[in-house]
């Protein structure tokens, strides 16, 4: 089978971003918030009332992540291209147009006492998401006065929004130049392709030159983005104040259904199982050839181990490869996985032009995904896939479901994601036909877990520190750089002898305007699949259909209740946090006594 690498997005509105089926659905959703709008200033609280305004809500959120995955989508393999930037104004206005009523919907769900509103979440319509009605009259407590929230709803366009497009705006004319340390050549490159190198490119001096032409481009750039960093958070900030939240760490938790115990026990146990990593680290360097470990060296590949070299794999093996082993789990998942490679639901060609960085959406009113990935041939790029067709298999899960109950927080996402590639990434390791393929593959493996408990720990250090210096005041690039510094100090437990002080800089992560925080959820999803892979491994019996009820329950309960439910354990506990880094010192282990013949 020869599978396209390049998407389609015809499918959805035929003709591209001028496409007439696209101005269509602009109207129609923006007749629907009209239609919305007159019916929940006019509703009385009934049930049924309630009912038909939340189809009618639904519809229009349908519509709006439809427009949205289509936009998204070609700029993304367009980026930069300033013909799409009228295009996201638009979609804004129209999710401004669409905050308005659904606040006041919250407020009508709220003018119900508790009794009543028990009473009308248990009819037949209502019940299905009945816990996400109750998470929207929660949400309208902090509710300002209608015409303060339209104000502030539309301020967000040219205030947090904006900076949030600037950044991209920004990041989308950096490149920089290097010297390949084996032709001596030197080469232009735009910033997403040196982030894609700096993780793949085997020469250790090249990687090197990268790294070092990589912090001096966002040096060169840390006046804009901080202004940027600052002004984002700022408005958010003021945002969350005005909503009487008293903390900035309240919202993104929130955001995630989990709480601050659970998030403070998950990271004691990072903190408490970080020096596992030290040996890992110091064989790696003996492996690589290098005397001092850098920020471009934390997931640098193996080559060259003993008579071993790492081949190119080509991306119709790695799909036959991830429809096989994730067959071994799940006939569903294995199906799947096949209808998106050949319906080209997976944009991932290895061409100029294109944003860095890789991507799930769904779309909804088709009840379809798109992927978004550039495929560079490399271990590490398959299980990219896979990670990516783990979120669009969850989404499958749900589209028989009301759209309300596929509004899965960020950290669940990432489990059913991080599952795929852990099979992915398992199954590799144990295909090995040598001992020195074997390493390599372990540690290729390697690079999730020291993403989700070293960098990923570091961004969070370093946010925590920020917002909490931000509270009074503009950070300065100069202190941004000492911050992030410092985080990954701590992060690492010293184990970086080069780090990347301008990360703050270089993360698209931190600029996303509608996600706070984004990163504590990563490690959660990790460590939480590898406690629903180990269960896999123990009870193969109708693990598929245990593993779907739990995908179905995600946008019904909260993190912890989720776990109490389908896995039986107390996140608020150190217990199952650590069964998972149990796993990953196990892998270490492997990795330092099979490397003893190779050092």
């Amino acid at each position: 089978m020869v599978y396209s690498q390049t998407w389609d997005l015809d499918s959805i509105y035929p003709g591209g971003i001028t496409s007439p089926e696209l101005a269509n659905k602009y109207q129609a959703v923006e007749q629907a918030i009209q239609t919305f709008t007159q019916q929940v200033a006019q509703a009385q609280p009934t049930a049924e009332t309630i009912a038909d305004l939340s189809d009618l809500a639904q519809n229009i959120g349908s519509g709006l992540g439809t427009i949205s995955l289509f936009i998204n989508g070609w700029a993304s393999v367009d980026y930069g291209n300033s013909v799409y930037g009228p295009h996201f104004d638009k979609l804004g206005q129209l999710f401004v147009a669409y905050a308005t009523p659904m606040n006041q919907f919250k407020k009508l769900l709220l003018s119900l006492d508790d009794t009543d509103f028990e009473a009308v979440l248990a009819t037949e319509r209502l019940l299905p998401i009945k816990f996400y009605l109750t998470e929207l009259r929660t949400d309208a407590k902090r509710l300002l006065d209608d015409q303060t929230e339209a104000l502030i709803n539309q301020f967000d366009l040219d205030g947090q929004q904006a900076w949030s497009q600037h950044y991209d705006t920004i990041s989308a004319g950096l490149s920089l130049t290097y010297t390949d340390a084996e032709d001596g050549l030197k080469r232009q490159i735009s910033a997403g392709q040196a982030l894609n190198m700096l993780d793949g490119e085997p020469n250790n001096e090249t990687r090197a030159n990268i790294m070092a032409s990589y912090e001096n481009m966002w040096a060169n750039a840390e006046n804009l983005t901080a202004d940027t960093l600052n002004h984002l958070a700022g408005f958010r900030l003021t945002n969350q104040k005005a909503h009487g939240r008293q903390s900035y760490l309240e919202q993104p938790l929130e955001m995630n259904r989990m709480s601050q115990v659970t998030l403070d026990t998950m990271w004691a146990v990072v903190d408490a199982n970080k020096a596992m990593f030290k040996p890992y680290f110091e064989r790696k360097k003996q492996l690589l050839g290098l005397e001092k470990l850098g920020w471009q060296d934390q997931v640098a590949p193996l080559t060259h181990v003993g008579d071993y070299q790492p081949q190119e794999v080509s991306y119709d093996d790695a799909a036959a490869f991830i429809i096989e082993q994730f067959g071994q789990f799940s006939p569903k998942m294995a199906a799947f996985a096949k209808m998106a490679f050949e319906k080209r639901w997976i944009e991932s060609e290895n061409r100029p032009g294109k944003q860095p960085g890789g991507y799930m959406e769904s779309v909804p009113d088709l009840h379809e995904s798109r992927i978004f990935l550039t495929y560079t041939g490399s271990v590490n790029d398959a299980a990219t896939i896979a990670h990516e067709l783990g979120h669009a298999f969850h989404s499958a899960q749900l589209v028989d479901l009301p759209l309300w109950r596929d509004a899965y927080a960020m950290n669940v996402a990432e489990t059913a994601s991080t599952f795929a590639e852990l099979i992915v990434n398992d199954a590799n390791v144990k295909g090995a036909k040598s001992d020195a393929e074997k390493l390599v593959l372990l540690d290729a493996k390697m690079t999730n877990p020291i993403a989700m408990f070293l960098n990923i720990h570091a961004r969070f250090l370093f946010e925590d520190a920020f917002y909490t210096e931000r509270q009074n005041g503009v950070v300065t690039p100069q202190r941004l750089n000492e911050l992030m510094d410092a985080a990954q100090e701590a992060a690492f437990d010293g184990m970086l002898d080069v780090r990347h002080p301008h990360f703050w800089s270089s993360k698209l992560h931190f600029f996303i305007d509608s996600v706070p925080f984004y990163n504590f959820p990563y490690t959660f999803g990790y460590l939480f699949s590898a406690g629903i892979y180990a269960r896999a491994q123990q009870d193969s019996d109708n693990f598929e259909d245990k593993y779907i009820a739990l995908l179905r329950d995600t946008a019904n309960m909260t993190a912890e209740d989720l776990a109490q439910k389908h896995l039986d354990v107390d996140l608020t506990q150190p217990d199952f946090w650590q069964a998972g880094a149990d796993l990953i010192k196990q892998d270490i282990d492997d990795f330092l006594q099979l490397s003893e013949q190779f050092v």
